[in-house]
């Protein structure tokens, strides 16, 4: 890839950023806010919004730009995560509003773990709440690691720098404790624009950058592009008009590039083949694509593909494929998550049957306290955990590439639990089965020969 290309890719290159904060410390309000200081609503969409608040006699709020669904009016709470597009002299952002009340919490987990930045939102009034510590150790768990923290309606607490010192500390120890490195601590008062596009005269005492500068700091993940290819295959179509019977494999690219002539294998089937084409909806064919964009590949050789499967390049680094791993589980199941029971794993396109087969350690989320010797995982704890699953599986881990390591485990048709994948056990679990083979061959050998001498028995394994 030329370097033209690349900046042309960075620089086009949407940001996903999620705020997260417990329920009332100001989400919405932020981002409305924001959305209006930047320009980036439609033509009226204000004036609008102001319009119906004067009709049914309630004081305008920034928070209903946000509010679309029906029980978020009524409730005044997030109970899903909105996707809003923002636009800064940097760059684009798809800011994810993730939901603050802790029933919703993997609502919230959904939505941060398309994220590669975070925003954390704590209430100066309210202080640090129980939340503000889970959804900072979701943001760990799921790898977000460019956090800015911003300490919002200061102007409840008369913009003291005593109070926003108090939270700074309290909250940046817990942060240290789960490996988050904030790159700021922001005071803020959303409704008032205070600190987030300029700094405000009512926080002389504070002499970092805006909340937007901040954000606009953060650096896109290189690395995605650099990572090895792999794209999920979301569908296979077939089109047979005009003399026409080729077959589409469609899906979005989860890392790295692809190009016209690169050869490509289907995990776990195995299956190999060339990419003919690349295409986009209602668009002409491309020579090459890169991740984030949904694409469909035309193939060299036909292939029957499942729509399951873990589209690799050849000549790169391979997915792990087995059916047995270690993982980190975050819990969110009306009934505890218990060995031996069987759930339903989904990573990517992958669907397969899974038991815990071994909780090693369990931590909860909030308080970080660890406990050993649990057969059981309590709703909102972390457990460390080996997994077994019916059937192999493709996956990186955590560490390699985010996107093809988290998992979900689904009970009874509910999303209750989300995992990454920390650590491939194939190769360990398969010496050790073989040897456990040969110890068993030889012995039966053994006791065949000894007892009847007579027969021919040629040993599938040689002892030493």
């Amino acid at each position: 890839m030329t370097l033209e290309k690349r900046m042309e890719i960075e620089l086009s290159h949407r940001m996903n950023i999620v705020i997260v904060g417990h329920v009332d410390h100001g989400k919405s309000t932020l981002i409305g806010k924001l959305l209006v200081e930047t320009n980036s609503l439609p033509e009226g969409k204000l004036e609008q919004i102001k319009r119906l608040c004067e009709k049914s006699s309630k004081p305008f709020e920034y928070a209903f730009l946000l509010d679309a669904l029906q029980d978020e009016q009524s409730h005044g709470i997030t109970i899903d995560t909105t996707r809003i597009f923002f636009q800064s002299k940097q760059r684009e952002y798809i800011i994810i509003d993730a939901p603050g009340h802790i029933e919703f919490l993997k609502n919230m987990v959904s939505g941060a773990a398309r994220a590669e930045a975070a925003i954390l939102l704590i209430d100066a009034h309210e202080g640090v709440a129980e939340n503000s510590k889970r959804h900072a150790y979701m943001m760990s768990f799921l790898g977000i690691k460019q956090v800015a923290v911003a300490i919002n309606k200061m102007d409840l607490v008369g913009y003291s720098e005593e109070k926003y010192l108090q939270i700074k500390n309290e909250y940046g120890k817990f942060l240290e404790r789960i490996g988050i490195e904030p790159a700021a601590f922001i005071p803020t008062a959303a409704r008032e624009g205070v600190n987030l596009t300029s700094l405000s005269e009512n926080t002389k005492w504070y002499n970092g950058k805006t909340l937007l500068e901040i954000i606009d700091a953060f650096s896109k993940k290189d690395e995605v592009l650099e990572n090895p290819f792999r794209m999920y295959s979301q569908g296979v179509y077939k089109f047979s008009g005009h003399n026409n019977l080729r077959r589409t494999v469609a899906g979005t690219i989860n890392s790295g590039s692809i190009s016209v002539g690169d050869e490509i294998i289907f995990y776990p089937s195995g299956k190999k083949s060339g990419v003919k084409s690349i295409e986009e909806f209602n668009r002409p064919t491309k020579d090459i694509a890169v991740v984030g964009e949904a694409i469909g590949l035309t193939l060299t050789e036909e292939l029957y593909i499942q729509q399951t499967e873990l589209i690799c390049k050849a000549n790169e680094r391979q997915p792990n494929l087995t059916n047995r791993f270690r993982a980190s589980i975050f819990w969110m199941g009306k009934k505890p998550l218990s060995q031996e029971k069987k759930y339903k794993l989904k990573i990517g396109t992958q669907k397969v049957s899974a038991v815990i087969e071994k909780i090693e350690n369990v931590l909860d989320a909030s308080e970080l306290q660890n406990f050993d010797n649990k057969t059981t995982v309590e709703k909102h704890e972390v457990a460390h955990c080996i997994v077994k699953t019916d059937s192999k599986i493709s996956f990186d881990l955590i560490h390699e590439i985010e996107s093809t390591s988290r998992f979900v485990l689904v009970d009874n048709y509910d999303i209750a639990g989300g995992g990454i994948i920390t650590e491939s056990l194939s190769e360990e679990i398969l010496i050790k089965t073989q040897q456990q083979y040969s110890d068993f061959e030889i012995a039966l050998n053994k006791l065949i020969r000894e007892n009847f001498p007579h027969w021919e028995v040629k040993p599938l394994v040689e002892e030493s």
